[in-house]
């Protein structure tokens, strides 16, 4: 079975050799299937923001070799003796969650299944011509819904979280920072939600235009422009209800709490160095301004409802560009490029 190892970690374009990153594909064992688990024919797995962070920083510190993706669809070829519990077939097209979890500690059974122990234990990588998951992973998708768009359930389930976060009331001033995949899947949520003006802050003109075309009423290009005038001339002062951080940049996350509104909330829905540390002031902006700050990691209870809102955004631009599986290293080129929304890695040449 083919499938994407990274070799050694690093940039793709240093300079120094020696200190540049190497993936390759590679023929790997497919191990057997459990009673319980579901084998998937993998048709598309997109490139995850989260995914470079792995490859250039080994942010998760996992031993080399180890594989990446997990933004998946595909179809069933397999199932295990005892995977009845869905109604599952083989032949489904399919998509889902790409962490199990063990639901016997302490966080599954309290509802926390992104805090499980184990969840790792459970993962597969998906830059591969099949995976196995524990049959609760595994979503049907609906009919009408293609496997290009089918891989992005799991981006949209992080959307779904970070609506509950959230909380939209109706009429309120949002800014989302990052005009990237999560940032303008965010856009398209909160005009649902009724947000009466959204304001996409971005460094790339093309993405300015995009989040235009999805609805942002305003857009703010952070490198040429005084982000803090501009919000306040934008706000009348006031500051935004909501500002969600969807860069990941560290040069961009201490520019949002002075444009959040008093009583506000400030969310970093991102992935972001692990040793990166933000100068913050208490006093002003959690005692005095009275702001919320959170953040969200994965979304494993929101992939029924992420389901059911799949068919609901514009996600032609997301699935423009399509790259395959033998090509992964020129498919992070292009990634790192930021010329595209996403790049879908293509698995199997026969499933489309």
């Amino acid at each position: 079975m083919k499938q994407m190892r990274v070799l050694k970690t690093g940039r793709l374009d240093a300079p120094d050799e020696s200190k540049r990153g190497k993936m390759e594909v590679q023929d790997v064992p497919l191990r057997d299937l459990g009673p319980e688990e579901v084998k998937i024919k993998v048709a598309y797995c997109a490139i995850c923001g989260s995914d470079p962070h792995a490859l250039v920083e080994n942010v998760f510190g996992w031993e080399l070799p180890f594989g990446l993706g997990h933004e998946i669809s595909g179809v069933i070829v397999e199932l295990g003796e005892k995977a009845t519990q869905k109604g599952l077939k083989v032949g489904d097209r399919v998509a889902g969650n790409f962490l199990g979890f063990c639901g016997k500690c302490y966080y599954c059974q309290n509802g926390q299944q992104q805090f499980c122990p184990h969840a790792e234990e459970y993962n597969f990588p998906g830059f591969s011509e099949y995976i196995i998951w524990h049959e609760s992973q595994v979503y049907k998708l609906p009919d009408h819904i293609s496997l290009k768009k089918g891989c992005l359930l799991e981006p949209i389930s992080i959307i779904t979280r970070l609506m509950d976060k959230v909380a939209p009331k109706f009429g309120m001033r949002a800014a989302i920072s990052g005009g990237g995949p999560i940032g303008l899947l965010a856009l398209q949520s909160l005009k649902m939600y009724g947000a009466s003006e959204v304001t996409v802050i971005e460094p790339l003109e093309a993405r300015r235009r995009i989040a235009v075309r999805y609805g942002a009423d305003h857009v703010i290009d952070p490198v040429n422009s005084d982000l803090q005038a501009e919000a306040d001339r934008i706000t009348n002062g006031l500051g935004y209800d909501v500002v969600i951080d969807c860069s990941g940049s560290v040069r961009a996350v201490q520019g949002l709490p002075p444009i959040t509104a008093k009583g506000g909330k400030l969310i970093y829905g991102a992935q972001y160095p692990n040793d990166y540390e933000m100068p913050f002031n208490l006093y002003k902006y959690c005692y005095f301004h009275e702001i919320t700050v959170t953040g969200f990691f994965v979304a494993p209870y929101a992939y029924p409802r992420a389901l059911q809102m799949l068919d609901k955004y514009e996600l032609d631009d997301f699935t423009e560009k399509i790259v395959p599986l033998d090509e992964i290293e020129e498919a992070f080129r292009i990634h790192f490029s930021g010329k595209y929304l996403k790049v879908l890695v293509k698995c199997n040449d026969d499933l489309d």
